[in-house]
């Protein structure tokens, strides 16, 4: 059923001090008068650009996925800032899924290419959100910051297209191709996300649970 979507989980923590102070700094006063689409295109650049997108550094405990843990560190990568959107909209009755799936990226940096193994990244996250009575997939991973570092655009959302990562970059050179998906999840499965990086991606991994040290900024200057 659409309505169990919207009830709060062990990682939409959406009822939680943290996230409720999020929302309310991007919908002021809750948004009274804004539609549910205006409201939920608001949350999606408020995560999009307010919590910085990181690979490098990420810790993989448990704990450290609650929408409201990402909240307060401010950075994350796919994986976690899906988590964060699927609970914002949530919150404010927008059921949600988060979805996982394999890419390849042609514009990683060398670096990341070799602790990845190559080009092709797995379990690539997302978020599908129902709006106007169908599932509309947002993707609010990178930051308009980094995108302008890479010379990529800002993904957009209007809450009535699919919103997924542009093929081409903005002098036409390919970015980011979906080659599977992996399934929609009503939270966020945990164990079966990280331990298939950890598989997929063994030399991405500085211990057992905490990702190398590094900086994609720095990596695009």
């Amino acid at each position: 059923m659409v309505e169990d979507l919207t009830r709060e989980t062990e990682f939409l923590d959406y009822r939680s001090d943290t996230v409720r102070e999020f929302i309310e700094a991007a919908l002021p006063g809750g948004g009274t008068g804004l539609s549910d689409v205006d409201k939920a295109v608001a949350l999606y650049y408020a995560v999009r650009d307010g919590i910085h997108y990181e690979v490098y550094g990420s810790r993989m405990a448990r704990e450290e996925f609650t929408a409201s843990a990402i909240i307060k560190r401010r950075r994350g990568f796919c994986v976690h800032k899906a988590i964060v959107y699927a609970a914002v909209v949530r919150a404010i009755g927008v059921p949600s899924k988060i979805v996982y799936g394999d890419v390849r990226n042609h514009l990683a940096s060398e670096r990341l290419r070799e602790l990845v193994g190559g080009d092709v990244f797995c379990f690539h996250s997302l978020t599908n959100v129902y709006l106007g009575e169908r599932w509309v997939k947002a993707t609010p991973v990178f930051n308009k910051l980094l995108c302008k570092l890479y010379k990529i655009a800002p993904l957009d959302f209007d809450g009535g297209a699919d919103s997924l990562y542009h093929p081409y970059d903005e002098n036409g050179r390919r970015h980011m191709e979906f080659l599977r998906m992996r399934g929609e999840f009503s939270d966020f499965p945990y164990e079966t996300v990280v331990a298939g990086i950890r598989a997929a991606h063994p030399k991405l991994f500085r211990t057992d649970d905490e990702l190398a040290e590094g900086s994609l900024t720095g990596e695009a200057s």
